[in-house]
């Protein structure tokens, strides 16, 4: 778990001693050799690996891996997301499914060899092949033994396309040209006037606006309901000061890129008019200011959903799949209910009501919390001249973007690889193991920002370094928020431009602001709570019968094999899927569960192998 460290200098004295979890070059006894031919090497291992398949030979599979190897599959060969970790696990499921999926026709792309640090190399492969239904392609990692054989270390295989069902883009897309028909069509298509969509999308954020792209391209008809009079509106009317700290080559929407000379970091507003400009760009079936108001399964496996127009009318569809795209916690905030709320005689609000920091120019405002939209609108604040103080209920991971950013998303940075090449390295790699690696990135940051962390420390900022100081990205996986990543307010903070307090928790409220459980008493004219949000399974039951939610399994958070729940893929009710995550999931995921839903309506959808 994050705990509150007592400075950056006792962290980082306590890092150096850390055992390496990882395989390091030490830990397994070897040097790398200046003659290495690492094509050679990675042709070897590929070739007995495809034969041991081709020959159903599953002892000979786990022998090519380390004893703690790990096989992470996402669907190809599982229909679900699986983590596989040791020799007994990983023969366990090859014994299960390649009799059942059949994969072969492996072919060996890409080899190159890999230092992310001095002590730690890997030869990275990029494959391909298929089963009897799907196009797949894997990455493998091979590290040196002291036996002189190069074994795997983590093997990742990725469902890509369906046999038979290519998306309709390239040279799939259709050439024929059309004179004066178009308008006409894309209104009829919109309009759904005789007939129901196979998919009710619910929600026009980017999850919605992904899945809706992705399932267009692979021939499946579908519509958004959204309840904004606008597409980009979750973004557009946040506050002013919010913009992603997400580098753009991380953030690319599918099929259509940012432009070359999009901002690194991109501002919310301008997010807003990307998702509309991206919605009218792909064709996208939406219904604005529609809000689902029912929804119910029928029996074998149909949903009927209920949606209320902008006129006060109603329409009821009959659709085979329904997709909660709702966000993270479903735009719910999230109000801590704190006595003598009554009795407050200034303002009270959360962050998704807040506009700018001019509203409140003249007057004291304290805001309760201390992640990302905390800092962002108390640096606003600050700006603005506007006396804030900063209440920090716990711990809160910091980081800069300047020196976290290109070390936390290498290989999604100017120069790197193009974005589908950096997805399934990114994803080849078990969380579990990400996780571990992000220890090293931490260490490397906190060494950046150590005047700043210092200063922090100075004024009584309470911070750590993620779970198991692994930094923000676990702590995204796991709870989705804890962490600050500065562009600018923690100097604020040190400077005494924003104002904390953290020496205690809320009692009440008073007739003029805030009284703690030690006594002390904070003025206040607004307090702004920047509190997040419900969780995601909340909103969706506020839609679905209490039958269907009790058979909903949690979502977010990670299973013990380290995959994320719920999200994607199975939510524990047969065709109900959500999807959400940050530009960069939806982007990945929203093909995952496009592919599962097209396999499904063709009737090739296989069995899961769930844990």
């Amino acid at each position: 778990m994050a705990t509150v460290t007592t400075d950056v200098q006792s962290f980082l004295s306590s890092a150096d001693s850390v055992k390496p979890a990882l395989p390091t070059l030490d830990k397994l006894g070897v040097s790398l050799q200046p003659d290495l031919d690492v094509q050679k090497v990675a042709a070897e291992w590929f070739r007995a690996f495809s034969q041991h398949i081709s020959s159903s030979n599953v002892p000979g599979i786990v022998g090519l891996l380390l004893e703690d190897g790990w096989w992470r599959d996402q669907l190809v060969l599982t229909w679900e997301f699986r983590t596989f970790h040791g020799a007994d696990k990983v023969q366990k499921f090859l014994e299960d499914r390649l009799p059942v999926v059949k994969p072969a026709s492996f072919k060996l792309g890409t080899v190159s060899l890999t230092q992310p640090y001095p002590d730690l190399a890997w030869i990275v492969g990029f494959f391909d092949f298929e089963t009897e239904v799907g196009v797949a392609s894997g990455v493998f990692r091979l590290v040196p033994t002291s036996s002189g054989v190069w074994k795997a270390f983590t093997v990742y295989t990725n469902l890509e396309d369906l046999k038979g069902f290519p998306e309709k883009i390239g040279p799939n897309r259709d050439f024929q040209p059309n004179h004066g028909k178009w308008v006409t069509q894309r209104e009829q298509e919109k309009a759904f006037v005789d007939r129901d969509p196979a998919v009710l999308i619910i929600g026009g954020g980017q999850s919605g606006l992904d899945v809706a792209a992705r399932l267009k391209h692979l021939g499946i008809s579908n519509l958004i309901v959204e309840s904004q009079p606008r597409v980009g509106n979750q973004w557009r009317y946040r506050y002013e000061a919010l913009c992603l700290h997400d580098p753009v080559w991380y953030d690319h929407m599918p099929y259509m890129p940012f432009p070359p000379s999009w901002p690194v970091y991109t501002p919310a507003q301008k997010l807003a008019g990307w998702l509309e400009y991206y919605a009218e760009a792909m064709e996208l079936n939406i219904w604005l200011s529609t809000t689902a108001t029912r929804i119910e399964q029928l029996e074998g496996g149909k949903w009927t959903v209920a949606v209320q127009r902008e006129d006060g009318s109603e329409r009821v569809f009959h659709v085979d799949h329904v997709v909660m795209a709702l966000g993270f916690g479903g735009g719910l905030p999230k109000m801590p209910t704190v006595p003598g709320q009554e009795e407050f005689q200034g303002q009270i609000l959360h962050s998704t009501e807040h506009g700018s920091a001019r509203d409140h120019i003249g007057k004291k405002v304290v805001i309760v919390g201390a992640a990302t939209s905390a800092h962002d609108i108390a640096g606003d604040y600050a700006e603005h001249g506007v006396d804030v103080t900063l209440f920090q209920r716990s711990s809160t991971y910091i980081m800069t973007t300047k020196e976290g950013m290109p070390r936390v998303f290498r290989d999604y940075w100017e120069g790197a690889a193009p974005t589908d090449i950096a997805d399934r390295l990114s994803n080849s790699l078990p969380i579990k193991l990400q996780k571990e690696i992000a220890k090293r990135s931490t260490i490397a940051i906190a060494r950046a920002d150590k005047e700043l962390l210092e200063g922090l420390h100075k004024v009584g900022f309470k911070y750590h370094f993620g779970v198991d100081d692994s930094g923000f990205l676990h702590m995204a996986f796991t709870r989705g928020g804890g962490y600050y990543l500065d562009v600018g307010t923690c100097q604020k903070i040190v400077d005494g431009k924003v104002k904390l307090k953290n020496d205690s928790q809320i009692e009440r409220f008073t007739k003029t602001g805030l009284k703690f459980t030690n006594g002390s008493e904070l003025e206040a004219d607004v307090v702004l709570f920047a509190t997040g949000f419900e969780g995601a399974d909340t909103a969706i039951k506020k839609l679905v019968s209490p039958e269907v939610g009790s058979k909903l399994g949690p979502i977010w958070d990670l299973t013990p094999e380290g995959e994320e729940r719920g999200a994607w893929r199975w939510l524990g009710v047969p065709n109900l899927w959500f999807m959400m995550g940050n530009l960069a999931m939806c982007r990945f995921h929203s093909k995952h569960l496009a592919l599962q839903i097209k396999a499904i309506q063709e009737g090739i959808y296989g069995q899961r192998y769930a844990p």
